[in-house]
């Protein structure tokens, strides 16, 4: 296969002069055995709703925060929510009945993510509360999403997206310096087309009013390709983002089925897996804005918002060649 490790020059991705990644988006069936597919629960937020909390990488501890909605999973999955609520089994997880069926409907079927499978996924994004991170003046916000599954509307935490995941090695040092500190650890590159992400600040922008800032993101305007960097959980004892793998790529519809292959944190460390990895990416979503430490930011008020994703999870069918991936940046010291 072709060399896939190319650099970067004034910020922006090379691109390899192939044809545009064919991603066909199906209904997939998971295979329910103890072994494979059960996943353990934990309570990510980001930034809670309600208080000022710590930043995206400390977890939060979950009996903290037994009525509210779950935030972001590590593994594969989801919140321990409200015990008065009907609850049902997802994975090895008793959930609200709801939010298991959300969450079938997003990490199960792979339905209304963002990307190839529909124009305007059947989600809408809700409005945060933000809240201030000690005294300075950046506030802070989890997103959550409804999903109107055939009339049912049911709230969660994520969202999925057409996805490329770069797990490819990186320079992490130039000159002496540090450089991508902790890839493949705590963050990871993820791949996607401009215009799904034009797709998911237009769904930011009518759900909350907030109009969403380019800052963060590397554009390759050769491929309409762009560049965000994607928080990932590892706290010892906590969940980590895993990978499934299509166990047949040839597979008809109604028989394909993923098979876990591990954390991401563990599949990158194999030098057989270290490419990129194209599928849907499953993320909870955080709202970050600079305000006054006194005043709460509000929309219209002349500021964006920077969204930060963090990968939950990742379906994948195979690798790509076609997509070009950052090997260092240069104008990012660590």
């Amino acid at each position: 296969g072709r060399d896939i490790a190319h650099n970067i020059r004034n910020g922006h991705c090379l691109s390899i002069p192939q044809p545009p990644i064919n991603i066909m988006m199906m209904h997939y069936t998971t295979n329910n055995t103890t072994d494979g597919s059960s996943e353990r629960l934990s309570l990510y937020p980001a930034y809670s709703k309600t208080a000022p909390q710590p930043p995206a990488h400390v977890i939060r501890n979950i009996a903290d925060h037994n009525n509210q909605m779950a935030a972001a999973s590590r593994d594969d999955e989801e919140t321990v929510a409200d015990a008065a609520n009907t609850l049902a089994e997802w994975r090895g997880n008793t959930v609200p009945e709801k939010e298991a069926k959300a969450l079938r409907h997003v990490f199960d079927d792979l339905q209304d993510h963002f990307g190839y499978q529909r124009v305007d996924p059947r989600v809408r994004f809700n409005n945060t509360n933000l809240a201030r991170l000690g005294n300075g003046g950046t506030w802070f916000g989890d997103l959550d999403f409804t999903y109107d599954i055939k009339g049912d509307h049911c709230n969660l935490a994520y969202i999925g997206m057409d996805v490329c995941v770069d797990l490819t090695p990186k320079l992490v040092h130039k000159h002496g310096q540090p450089m991508l500190k902790d890839y493949g650890k705590t963050w990871v590159y993820v791949y996607l087309r401009q215009l799904t992400l034009d797709k998911v600040k237009s769904y930011v922008k009518t759900g909350t009013g907030w109009d969403v800032s380019d800052d963060g993101t590397v554009f390759d305007p050769n491929r309409n390709l762009v560049a965000i960097e994607a928080k990932m959980s590892n706290q010892t004892g906590q969940p980590k983002p895993s990978v499934w793998v299509a166990k047949d790529k040839n597979a008809s519809e109604q028989d394909m089925s993923f098979s876990r292959i591990g954390t991401v944190q563990d599949v990158s460390s194999h030098p057989s897996q270290q490419r990129i990895h194209r599928g849907v990416g499953i993320f909870s979503v955080s709202m970050e804005v600079e305000g006054g430490p006194n005043v709460r930011p509000t929309p219209g008020m002349g500021c964006e918002a920077n969204l930060c994703f963090t990968l939950v999870s990742l379906r994948t069918w195979g690798i790509t060649d076609c997509v070009a991936p950052i090997v260092h940046a240069p104008s990012k010291w660590y």
